[in-house]
């Protein structure tokens, strides 16, 4: 790859976060560096929050790289990578502002390192408008699983918003080629369950969310789990839905909050998963979007979705700005399929 910086404009498309964050991973891995302008624009609070910029300080971290306007409310960044190291790293997200969404940023990345990674990230572990660590585990890992790589998340403490304070450690072994997949069908069910997490919060929270599960689902008891947790973890809950298929793992979550009822969180969380089932497709909304990194850099693959969302369609735009490869998104009965090529 060449080393012309590239120039991205963060208001484009969705406008989040995941516009910076799939920039610092390829550009960790090309060596392409790259300034972005209107970080975040889309967003009511514009910026770097906390979490974005312990992304930038990791990503900056493993690859020795020189940065630029790595602050907190900075909308312009400039990021130079020199490399990929591995090794043992700790960051500190001092909030509830996401675990998972800094070890997206670094896990591709640390896969093309020079030797084993162990990373300890402590913040949010469960919080809206970003996958739960159980994701991570299930849903995401089992995909590079299959693409040939070595990763384990393996969540040591709940975090959840506003107190913080979780823990997640990621180990992640070299795998210069991720294999090339394809995810069209997910294949029959091999499991389904429903976990209620609370955390000083009653448990009656978890036992109303499950029963609503069980009532939507035509579930049995013995697939509707209460989780307390230490009060000390909270306050928080969250509801997570599994479904096992002998191709895919999708995980579904739902998270309480004040004034709303635990059937209500329940009922939405059901109401995504059914939407997945009816779909037929391989992939949920969430999967599709962080199965596109890695399916770049295994050189393309084929999926389907049962929802492409802007997001998916910006991140398709970005991973173009620094790999030759494209990205086509077509309707397919109650489904899209995705399918990323070298041009």
């Amino acid at each position: 790859m060449n080393n012309k910086m590239i120039e991205l404009d963060g208001s484009l498309g969705e406008g989040g976060g995941q516009i910076l964050r799939t920039s610092l991973s390829l550009s960790m891995i090309t060596g392409q560096p790259f300034r972005i302008i209107n970080i975040r624009a889309g967003r009511a609070k514009p910026g770097l929050l906390r979490q974005h910029l312990v992304a930038v300080q990791s990503a900056a971290a493993v690859s020795g790289a020189q940065v630029a306007g790595a602050e907190l409310g900075s909308t312009t960044l400039e990021f130079i990578p020199s490399g990929i190291y591995g090794g043992t790293y700790q960051f500190a997200i001092g909030s509830a502002g996401s675990c998972t969404l800094v070890l997206q940023t670094l896990i591709p990345a640390l896969l093309y390192a020079d030797k084993p990674s162990t990373v300890k990230i402590t913040g949010g572990t469960h919080n809206d408008m970003a996958p739960p660590a159980q994701f991570l585990q299930k849903a995401y890992g089992r995909v590079l699983q299959q693409m040939g790589a070595d990763v384990s998340f393996e969540l040591k403490r709940y975090g959840f918003v506003p107190a913080g304070g979780g823990e997640i450690i990621a180990q992640v072994q070299p795998c210069k080629q991720l294999k090339k997949i394809d995810l069209l069908e997910r294949g029959e069910r091999t499991k389904g369950y429903a976990e209620s997490f609370v955390a000083g919060v009653p448990v009656d929270v978890a036992k109303r969310e499950l029963e609503c599960v069980g009532a939507g689902m035509g579930w049995t008891a013995d697939q509707l789990l209460v989780r307390g947790l230490s009060n000390d973890q909270g306050p928080g809950n969250v509801l997570l839905i599994t479904l096992e298929h002998e191709q895919i793992t999708e995980v579904f979550c739902g998270f309480g909050e004040k004034a709303v009822k635990a059937e209500n969180v329940a009922k939405r969380t059901v109401q995504e998963l059914r939407e997945y089932v009816a779909s037929g497709a391989a992939l949920g909304e969430h999967l599709a979007d962080q199965v596109m990194l890695p399916f770049a850099l295994a050189g393309g693959g084929s999926f389907t979705s049962s929802v492409i969302s802007q997001h998916a369609k910006t991140n398709a735009d970005v991973i173009a700005r620094f790999l030759p490869v494209s990205t086509e998104f077509k309707p397919q009965d109650k489904r899209f399929i995705g399918t990323m090529k070298r041009n």
